[in-house]
């Protein structure tokens, strides 16, 4: 095999490993299938880099605004009516799209200035700490969660390896910070009894062998008033979550993606993926931060290597045996690991602020950081808009920073 094509398949499953976790979760709580979920993750991947120019490295996975909406829907009217509302959500980010497209990339820039992006990405890999040091330091019992001393050992372990290859290793090994971790990581875990192959045992070989998955898969969707209002509006909240996971993406990688290839035609990918998706049963899907902070801490920015781990969620997708090994990995190794992304996320937040020189002593500034931070740490728990409808913190903090910093005067440089 080339080397260079070897060293994009390395960094593929070390993006694979990334998303694995939270897209398969999303589809174990709704009802809906995990391995048409991984299917459809990858598929949806392969449709925005086809939409965006194959020039923004972002992996779309399950994503979790839509999964009340999705649980009651799937629960009360089934898997057709599920279909429908998610498909008619894609449709949602179209039409915005094609809104921002006629009016410019310009003024949406100018709705996103330093001080509102930079703590919109603070607040994404922060909201996400508290899962990470729960899964790293935490076991669940019947009764709570309880502090596990060997779950902690072998956090440590897992993340110090991941900043000696990163600060120490040079070349190949460099860009491998995170596969070699989680190896590390789960033989670690095999004397402490914590590696369970019971996943592997019960995965089919071939998923789409299974009658019940084939049945979901081929289920014909239907548009019915009910579902569509309840899942369709939910796309009005994602999109701001989308336009900052793309900024954070672009600050990340060091282009404006805003720009080049366009915000139009990124929010376009994420609603034909979305749509998708809607189609075979899946899911909605997002841009995934766990995937930016691979970017940020390999430093590897190639958009050909997600398309590689695109291609490899729909063979664990296919291939059920495969799915299995992975979602055997130790909440400790994948605790761990979220730790360094979602640590790596806010950082890019915090260089944002540093590189556009943001001044907080002007109180302006000061204020809309304040909100930002407050609001989008401080909401936990999502706010009901209807039965079925509800906006996140992430989104409520996002949009009143920018209403907050249209409405507020900026200081005007002394001559």
């Amino acid at each position: 095999m080339d080397k260079s094509l070897s060293k994009k398949l390395l960094l593929g499953i070390q993006h694979v490993f990334a998303m694995f976790g939270a897209t398969v979760l999303v589809p174990a709580i709704t009802g809906l299938n995990p391995s048409i979920a991984l299917f459809s993750a990858g598929c949806g991947t392969l449709i925005f880099h086809a939409v965006t120019k194959r020039k923004v490295p972002v992996f779309l996975g399950s994503s979790f605004a839509f999964m009340g909406a999705i649980a009651t829907v799937y629960s009360q009217q089934g898997i057709a009516a599920v279909k429908g509302g998610l498909i008619c959500a894609g449709l949602v980010y179209c039409l915005f799209a094609l809104l921002i497209k006629c009016i410019g990339y310009e003024k949406v820039n100018r709705l996103l200035p330093p001080i509102v992006t930079g703590p919109m990405i603070i607040v994404i890999g922060l909201r996400l700490s508290g899962t990470a040091i729960s899964q790293a330091l935490y076991r669940t019992t019947d009764t709570g969660s309880v502090f596990e001393p060997k779950y902690a050992l072998i956090a440590a372990v897992v993340v110090a390896i991941i900043i000696v290859i990163t600060v120490f290793a040079k070349g190949f090994l460099n860009l491998m910070p995170i596969l070699i971790a989680i190896i590390v990581g789960y033989l670690l875990c095999i004397p402490f009894g914590l590696v369970d192959l019971t996943p592997v045992k019960e995965a089919h070989f071939f998923s789409f062998l299974d009658p019940d998955i084939m049945k979901e898969f081929l289920a014909v969707p239907e548009f019915n008033a009910s579902a569509i209002l309840a899942i369709a509006p939910i796309s009005i909240v994602t999109l701001i979550e989308h336009v900052g996971d793309i900024t954070t993406n672009g600050a990340v990688v060091g282009q404006n993606f805003f720009k080049d290839p366009g915000v139009h035609r990124t929010l376009i990918g994420d609603g034909l993926a979305t749509s998708f998706a809607g189609l075979i049963g899946g899911p909605a899907n997002t841009t995934y931060g766990e995937n930016t902070g691979v970017l940020a801490v390999t430093k590897n920015y190639d958009p050909a290597t997600i398309r590689i781990a695109a291609v490899i969620a729909i063979l664990l997708g296919l291939f059920g045996k495969f799915g299995g090994l992975i979602t055997g990995i130790p909440d400790p190794v994948k605790g761990a690991i979220s730790i360094v992304l979602f640590g790596m996320i806010s950082s890019v937040g915090v260089k944002i602020l540093v590189s556009n020189q943001v001044d907080f002593s002007d109180s302006r500034n000061l204020m809309i950081a304040s909100l930002i931070f407050v609001l989008g740490i401080g909401i936990t728990n999502d706010i009901p808009i209807t039965a079925t409808v509800s906006i996140s913190g992430q989104a409520i903090a996002a949009f009143l920073g920018i209403i907050v910093a249209l409405i507020l005067p900026e200081k005007k440089a002394e001559a």
